[in-house]
């Protein structure tokens, strides 16, 4: 295309006495089109608009939208072998780009609302936030909610938690449990790894201990159909809930404090609000269903998962992320540590050595009362149990010590018995 530029260009050229043959060379234009410039003068070239060529799917355009109106499952690779039979030489992506726009758009079904009765199920998931804490400036921490609802009455508990692992699920489960005072018959579990392992050719596969802890409990563990969403609503859709209600625009100063302000709310506005759905008081029509719930086992659940680990040069053994303290005269060799949903034990030579309650978080240490004879440095910030209760005047109480208080009395004693 020449533009008037060009024109004014090859006539200024052309009062220099350049030739054809070099002005062409120099505009990168043919001679005949310069030759076409000189006649016409400072005139600006009109072109008109070239007619539309006909696309090569056009010849089959009837037939194709006969054959998708009639019948609208037909794919387009099956159209594009039909009119390839009928002489259509052109390529998939027109034929696919056309029945796209020409196949009748399926109309919604209504959807129907799945309630359940009192009792019969609580479903629980896992939504993603990110948080910056006040104690720790300029860090972006990743934490967790879970979150059991109550599929009856839409009672909400949660906690957030720093792991999606197993052994918070259980222990975040069992709180929800004794929070709700009953168990309910079934749990609805998004298909996570810690619950769910994959389907085998007798159905799903869940976990091993997800299983044992569920029939501790007295509930049957179900799983949610694959990219179902809408199977477990009543559990996403408080998620929005929580986080524009009450995540959005506080600050909190830990994991700890994050947990405090969430527990105030779920139970002064989440539990006491008027649900969209059912029209109740969501804590009046918890009272109502909590009857309905299965009673709590008599203990608690005590799993246990073995682990091998070796002591630091320090005394600690790293469990999940985290460091527990073990007694000072532990050898430095490999020890035993059962996990259970609530506690760390270390053992040496199947002899218990240390207790521990689980801390949630990653990066932290905690040394035990009584691992340690000497005191700790002054800047040290590694929490320490306090020490127990001295033994009362004649008649008074004896507190109450954990056991591997007395192990590790009795291992020192041993030794100073040596000669």
């Amino acid at each position: 295309m020449v533009t008037l530029g060009d024109v004014v260009m090859i006539l200024d050229l052309h009062r220099q006495g350049v030739s054809l043959s070099a002005i062409a060379r120099r505009t990168g234009l043919d001679r005949k089109t310069v030759r076409r410039c000189i006649a016409r003068g400072l005139e600006a070239p009109v072109y008109s608009p070239r007619p539309p060529k006909e696309p090569v799917i056009a010849p089959w355009r009837d037939y194709l939208r006969q054959r998708v109106q009639a019948v609208p499952e037909l794919t387009a690779k099956r159209l594009l072998r039909e009119i390839r039979d009928l002489g259509y030489t052109g390529g998939y992506t027109a034929v696919k780009d056309y029945v796209r726009g020409v196949r009748p758009a399926a109309s919604p079904a209504f959807e129907r609302r799945f309630e359940t009765p009192a009792g019969r199920q609580a479903q629980v998931d896992f939504a993603h936030f990110r948080a910056t804490f006040t104690d720790e400036p300029g860090a972006e921490r990743v934490v967790w909610l879970f979150s059991f609802v109550l599929g009856h009455s839409r009672f909400l508990w949660g906690r957030f938690v720093p792991h999606q692992d197993l052994q918070t699920v259980l222990r975040c489960l069992a709180a929800a449990f004794t929070a709700i005072g009953g168990v309910p018959e079934q749990v609805l579990f998004d298909r996570m790894k810690t619950a769910v392992q994959g389907d085998g050719d007798e159905g799903i596969v869940y976990n091993k201990t997800l299983l044992a802890f569920a029939a501790h409990h007295g509930f049957a563990p179900k799983a949610c159909r694959p990219y179902r969403a809408k199977t477990k609503g009543k559990v996403e859709r408080p998620f929005r809930y929580v986080r524009q209600d009450f995540f959005l625009g506080r600050s909190f100063r830990s994991l700890e404090d994050l947990n405090r302000q969430f527990e105030q709310w779920r139970d002064e506005v989440a539990n006491a609000r008027r649900h969209a759905t059912t029209r109740r008081i969501v804590i009046e029509h918890f009272r109502e269903e909590q009857p309905s719930l299965k009673p709590l086992p008599a203990g608690p659940f005590r799993a246990v998962l073995s682990l091998e680990r070796r002591v630091t040069r320090d005394g600690m053994v790293s469990i999940g992320g985290n460091l527990y303290s073990v007694p000072d005269c532990t050898r430095r060799r490999a020890v035993e540590v059962h996990v259970l949903a609530d506690e760390i034990r270390i053992f040496e030579d199947d002899t218990l050595i240390a207790s521990h309650p689980v801390l949630d978080g990653r990066g932290l240490r905690r040394i035990a009362e009584g691992h340690r004879r000497a005191p700790p440095p002054p800047n040290s910030q590694t929490p320490r149990d306090p020490p127990p209760e001295p033994i009362t005047v004649e008649g008074g109480r004896v507190p109450a010590r954990p056991l591997d208080v007395y192990a590790v009395a009795g291992r020192r004693l041993a030794e100073e018995a040596r000669p």
